[in-house]
């Protein structure tokens, strides 16, 4: 493999280099308060003399504002420094977790207030996602190796967060939890903060080019459309994977949460969620060894073994085995995940790759509330379990087709796009 110049000092580093040190425990304390926030919140608002209705509201104001801003917040990415943006959103979020604990604190709980908020919590996510993609190259040599460690220590914050969240609930009650929230962020600022690194690649517009101002910006808003149409692999995961979230992933979370509270338990709840984050943490250290040389096709196989996680519940089966179909499940979705995301950072160029990701980021989120809302319509027409064997069906399906579509399943891993994307390829478009 050819490097180019400058970067056989940093590939042989290894992969544990002080910034990816940095970065790895940026993202680990970022996912332990991300996982503790809904324990928080419905904790604090159920407590405080709200329903289901305030929580499910004040959720899906952050996931709106998620889904609608991070197109416009992967534009932003790509004309910025992103890290800069990254650690602003950071420290936003410190002063929105703060006032969020202030009010919890003090017993002032007032929905339309929380919802606001969530909604600012979100817009800040929308603006910090799309750097993601642009970064991981800047600190590491070996890409998919990076997302693999990425992934299982967000895998593993997964599982520590809702326990977390539950202890620190009874002893400080909810506003103490937001307060620990407030300071995983500022310690991910600290950290991105700390990072040293190379000048960022800029695209035309990004340097201050061509058209200013609205036009500008609305230009680069077209051109990741067009650079993410442009690839059939990526447009096609993304329209499969719609189709996933409604008919599968999105109705499913809540009617497997839903089952097993009813017939085991809420604690047989903490119990199998753990072991679909043990699972996910063993796909993704996988996926840190496994090479293949079409990564979306070993990816897709991979979810061949998804629709475990709603059969299993669907079957009634003991609780071990609910265990290890989870287990199963969350593997094979951190294995894809780690394939999925490191053909983006290595197929797509760094001028474009936050506008591309926000693109990719908003069509798998965007269907995720509308699988939710059907979830309880569906289960009252047609039985709980039913409603799970559907979903198990369409994760199947869903498996299949990602198979069938052949730039997909054919997409060749491409070589040597860490290290500050030094090793350009200037244009890609057209590419399958």
């Amino acid at each position: 493999m050819t490097r180019a110049p400058g970067d056989m000092s940093v590939a042989s580093a290894g992969l544990w280099s002080r910034d990816f040190s940095l970065f790895f425990a940026a993202r680990g304390v970022a996912r332990l308060g991300d996982m503790m926030a809904p324990v928080a919140l419905a904790a604090g608002l159920v407590l405080s003399g709200h329903g289901a209705g305030a929580v499910g509201g004040v959720l899906a104001a952050m996931t709106a504002c998620f889904a609608g801003f991070v197109v416009f917040g992967g534009v932003i990415a790509d004309r910025v420094d992103n890290r800069v943006l990254m650690i602003w959103a950071d420290l936003v979020r410190v002063a929105v977790q703060a006032v969020m604990a202030g009010l919890f604190l003090t017993g002032h709980v007032v929905v339309w207030q929380i919802c606001l908020l969530s909604a600012v919590n979100g817009i800040c996510a929308a603006l910090f996602q799309p750097g993601l993609p642009t970064l991981i190259p800047r600190i590491a040599a070996d890409v998919q190796g990076a997302n693999g460690a990425i992934r299982t220590v967000e895998s593993l914050m997964t599982m520590a967060g809702p326990a977390v969240a539950g202890v620190l609930v009874g002893l400080t009650e909810p506003g103490g939890v937001f307060v620990v929230y407030a300071l995983t962020y500022l310690m991910s600022a600290v950290c991105l903060a700390l990072l040293r690194l190379p000048a960022p690649v800029r695209s035309v517009a990004g340097n201050g080019e061509g058209k200013k101002g609205a036009s500008s910006f609305r230009s680069d808003l077209v051109q990741g459309w067009q650079e993410f149409r442009s690839r059939t692999w990526l447009w096609g995961v993304i329209v499969i994977w719609m189709v996933l979230m409604v008919a599968s992933w999105g109705p499913m979370i809540p009617l497997i949460a839903t089952e097993v509270v009813s017939e085991h338990g809420p604690r047989t709840l903490g119990l199998v969620n753990s072991a679909l984050g043990a699972g996910m943490a063993a796909g993704a250290l996988i996926a840190m060894r496994v090479r293949p040389v079409r990564p979306l096709r070993a990816g897709s196989v991979a979810l061949l073994l998804y629709w475990l996680q709603p059969a299993s519940v669907a079957l009634g089966l003991p609780v071990p085995l609910i265990a290890t179909g989870l287990a199963a499940a969350g593997a094979a979705n951190a294995f894809w995940g780690v394939m999925w995301t490191t053909s983006i950072l290595t197929q797509v160029p760094a001028e474009v790759r936050s506008r591309v990701h926000a693109y990719e980021v908003a069509g798998s989120v965007a269907m995720m509330p509308v699988g939710q809302a059907l979830a309880g319509p569906a289960s009252e027409l047609f039985g709980v379990r039913e409603v799970l064997w559907f979903n198990a069906a369409t994760a199947l399906v869903v498996a299949l087709a990602l198979l069938c579509v052949p730039a997909i399943r054919n997409l060749r891993k491409v070589e040597g796009r860490g290290v500050s994307d030094r090793i350009r390829v200037p244009q890609l478009r057209g590419r399958a």
